[in-house]
Order: structure tokens, then sequence, then C-alpha cells
């Protein structure tokens, strides 16, 4: 009997979770660490309340990740000029060289798990992953919208 995909999709991206943080161990950066890293790349400058609300964590909890990002030289935070409150969130030259470094070593264990795959097999396996992340976004979006 074949195991039900929910859990074939939970067991397998924790074990992912477990190898990336095992892989990157030697680099003194966490997995959350690192997903904070890659928000920023994505949208600098943005304030401590969108960065948890992307990480879907409380805002206490993103400001002690970025305290411990601040102090080790990956992030700084800048004034905001339009909110002299909140504080907006930048990358520093340190934190782009470990993202260069981090990146082959994601694509490599994207490649281990997908080892045995053909190029083919692996297209669709990303397309079926994206429509069905399309597909709850969707109705994640919906439920907001009618409350």
């Amino acid at each position: 009997m074949s195991e039900p995909l929910g859990f074939l999709l939970t067991d397998s991206a924790r074990l992912l979770r477990r190898e990336f943080d095992a892989r990157v161990r030697p680099m003194s950066i966490t997995r959350p660490q690192w997903r904070v890293l890659t928000i920023l790349k994505r949208c600098e400058g943005i304030n401590q309340g969108d960065l948890a609300e992307r990480l879907e964590v409380e805002a206490i909890t993103v400001g002690r990740m970025v305290d411990r990002l601040q102090e080790a030289g990956f992030v700084e935070r800048r004034a905001n000029p339009q909110d002299r409150r909140a504080w907006c969130l930048f990358l520093t030259p340190r934190s782009q060289t470990l993202l260069e470094e981090l990146l082959p070593l994601a694509d490599r264990l994207i490649e281990d798990a997908l080892e045995g795959f053909s190029a083919e097999e692996q297209a669709a396996f990303a397309d079926y992953l994206s429509r069905m992340r399309s597909n709850l976004s969707r109705r994640n979006e919906q439920e907001a919208i009618n409350g």
C-alpha cells in the first residue's frame, strides 16, 4: 500500500530541512537565518513586521533573529524615513558573500534529492509542485477575502 501524498510531501520536506541543516552547520548559519537572508535579498528594505508575516512567525521572533544576524554582520537596520518607530532591513556585503556560497550548496542538495530522476521527470515534478502551490495560494487568498 502506498503512503498518502500529504505524508510523502511533509516527510520529504522534513528530510530536506534536516539535510540542509547538516550541510550548512560548518558555515555557522541556521536554516531560519538563511530564510531571512533570502527574503531580504528579494525584498531589501522591508520592515520586521513584514518579514515576520512572510516567515509566518511572531514579530518578537523575527526581532531576535535579526538581532543575531546584525551581531554577526549579515544584516543592518536603517531608520525608516516614513515611520520613525520602524526599521528597514538590508543585507550587508558579508551576507551577499554567504548567500553566494549557500546557493550552490542548496542546488547540490536538490540534485542529490532528485538523483535518478530524468530531466523530464524533474521538470514535471517542479510543474506539479508549482501547480499545487498555486492552487493552495489561491484558496488561501480567497479565504482571506471572504474572511
